[in-house]
């Protein structure tokens, strides 16, 4: 099965995966997204405007940055930074939540909602609703808010309520299930952003199409500043919004590898890893089919990442077709391999990556040792890593500041 930048179909489906299953109460919602996205595609106004708050909001487009020293400190190939820690709110979260804001108010909806893990999404979503005058409820696993406090007070500076969930492993999972649970009582008149290529149809689609402006832009600038494509794109792979994002657009260049890095957590084994694509089976979860972390009955597992970002038993649809299909390369990065990950980027190129972006900063390290110093290797950088400080100082048994 060759692999395809024409999907999903209409019914939702990258190949064997994807779809919609949910209750009843959700689909007239999730029919008028839909719809309201395939009208808002074809309208130039929205685009224009859209586009206006990219550039001159956000700050794109996001340098694509030669990082020599790392290059030269690794061996072997050059690596390039696709620096989406640059943009406003310090990730790449805010290409989809102004895209999302803007239908939010083609609908007629006046009231948001979203979940977050690490908490990028929650001050994205926090942010653009800020700027359209929208009330702002944000879901966050007890655990992420512990370890990611500087986020949950920004999202709290900018207006936005953020409600703590004690369920469960108290993390993304459970931010999700509880975001999906008001959404199914407040759904006359609130829209879900949801964060991630995740979910019922539309929102894989949806968030992707926000989130290619990524690869789109590494294309034109790869050429205009080395002559050619990447020959390996490398991002790291949660619920996969920034990979996915990244990815989309090189689909059909097939002279370029894509490489998607899962966290792997302590070890293989089920509950101490978030790796779906690397050791979980389909299945469903919050409404879509894809490859799941599922025990012998079929139920959900545990996870494990010090990164909140990627604490996720799912991933999204399309990186499930785009594995099956052989199309993108998937692996995963050990916690400790992350932080050195982190440590590499931050001494010999003064760049403070987020703990996600770090496995995707690894992995890429043993790439380029392993290509000759002509080839080209790109990062998704996709966020900055000052929010991720105290909890690396408390995983190394040091205090922050000292």
């Amino acid at each position: 099965m060759k692999p395809s930048s024409t999907v999903p179909d209409t019914a939702g489906r990258f190949g064997d995966f994807g779809g919609r299953y949910v209750p009843e109460t959700l689909t007239p919602a999730l029919d008028q997204l839909a719809a309201e996205y395939q009208e808002a595609c074809g309208d130039a106004e929205f685009k224009q405007t859209l586009d206006s708050l990219l550039n001159h909001y956000v700050g794109r487009p996001s340098p694509l940055y030669h990082a020599t020293r790392l290059s030269s400190h690794c061996g072997g190939a050059q690596i390039y930074l696709k620096r989406e820690d640059l943009n406003h709110t310090g990730a790449h979260k805010i290409n989809n939540t102004l895209g999302q804001a803007l239908l939010t108010r083609r609908m007629g909806k006046t009231r948001v909602i979203a979940e977050t893990g690490a908490g990028q999404h929650g001050v994205a979503t926090a942010t653009a609703c800020a700027h359209f005058g929208l009330p702002c409820v944000v879901y966050m696993g007890e655990e992420d808010i512990r370890r990611q406090a500087p986020n949950v007070y920004s999202m709290k500076l900018l207006g936005a309520e953020v409600r703590g969930v004690d369920s469960g492993s108290r993390t993304l999972r459970d931010a999700i299930n509880e975001a999906m649970r008001d959404w199914m009582a407040s759904v006359k008149d609130t829209h879900y952003i949801l964060g991630s290529v995740v979910g019922p149809h539309p929102f894989p689609m949806i968030v992707r199409d926000f989130q290619s402006v990524i690869g789109k832009e590494t294309i034109i600038q790869s050429q205009a500043q080395t002559g050619n494509l990447p020959d390996v794109v490398v991002a790291c792979v949660g619920g996969g919004s920034n990979a996915a994002g990244m990815f989309f657009p090189f689909i059909e260049h097939p002279e370029v590898e894509l490489v998607g890095i899962e966290a792997g957590g302590r070890s293989e084994d089920p509950g101490e890893h978030a790796s779906p694509l690397t050791y979980g089976q389909p299945g469903v979860l919050h409404g879509s089919y894809s490859y799941v972390m599922q025990d012998g009955d079929g139920q959900t597992c545990d996870v494990h990442s010090i990164s909140a970002g990627l604490d996720y038993p799912g991933v999204g649809p399309e990186h499930s077709y785009w594995k099956a299909t052989g199309r993108v390369r998937y692996d995963c990065c050990r916690d400790q391999d992350a932080l050195k990950g982190f440590d590499s980027l931050a001494k010999t190129e003064g760049i403070l990556a987020a703990i996600e972006t770090s496995h995707a900063i690894w992995a890429a390290m043993q790439i380029a040792r392993e290509r000759p110093a002509d080839q080209k290797v790109v990062v998704c950088l996709s966020g900055r890593g000052d929010k991720d400080t105290a909890e690396i100082a408390r995983l190394r048994g040091e205090v922050a500041g000292q």
